[in-house]
């Protein structure tokens, strides 16, 4: 069975109503990065940071996922398809996706301040100060900030080098590392990269490039992959 490597960003997201990560002011939801998403944040005002994330968590709760989500699940009818995200939500699986990889966390689970290796389901929409993991610590929300490393790396560049099929999706491939996945894939592999401004950000030489929204371009990709 054909191996589809699904690789997300965050204008799928978008397209379920969920702000992405840096806009055109170079803030998030109004705060900066500096602010919210570092580990110097968390030292300097976990209470702002945990306020934060427990609002950006209430708005995945309430978005849904939408036709590229669902269309990339469908896939598993016939292909064995795992999705890479860079994406802290939960659509992917709401949508059915069985095999999915968050290069970034998952906000919908908290995480140890001193073992990020311990995760734990959140109930509702927020983790409050003096919740504590086993250990003691100050649960914080799973998400890999700036400056900390991305644990899932060596796992996703394994999951790249098996793709028969690479389909890009919502990312600008700017950001690194998880930028350089494209470079993991096999020559052999036939590769796919949707976005708006395909044409103008791609790099490499062979990637047949679809310059639409995910939500419209990802179904029509997946009915031809399926026909």
């Amino acid at each position: 069975m054909e191996h589809i490597v699904v690789f997300t960003g965050a204008g799928i997201s978008a397209e379920s109503g969920l702000k992405t990560f840096r806009g055109a002011d170079g803030l998030w939801e109004g705060y900066r990065v500096e602010e919210v998403a570092t580990p110097e944040a968390w030292e300097r005002n976990p209470e702002l940071v945990q306020h934060f994330y427990n609002i950006r968590r209430k708005a995945v709760r309430e978005a849904q996922p939408n036709a590229a989500h669902q269309a990339l699940a469908k896939l598993e009818e016939k292909y064995r398809v795992t999705v890479v995200t860079q994406n802290i939500d939960d659509l992917h699986e709401r949508a059915g996706s069985s095999t999915v990889l968050h290069l970034h966390g998952l906000i919908t689970r908290s995480q140890s301040s001193v073992n990020p290796a311990l995760t734990y389901p959140i109930t509702g929409n927020e983790i409050h100060m003096g919740e504590c993991c086993e250990l003691g610590s100050q649960l914080r929300p799973h998400v890999v900030w700036f400056g900390e490393a991305v644990p899932a790396m060596g796992e996703a560049i394994g999951v790249c080098r098996q793709a028969d099929v690479f389909i890009v999706v919502g990312t600008s491939l700017q950001v690194y590392p998880a930028a350089g996945l494209l470079d993991e894939v096999p020559d052999r592999a036939v590769k796919y990269f949707v976005d708006p401004q395909a044409s103008l950000l791609s790099r490499q030489p062979g990637v047949i490039c679809v310059d639409d929204k995910a939500a419209t371009a990802v179904p029509q990709l997946v009915e031809r992959l399926m026909a």
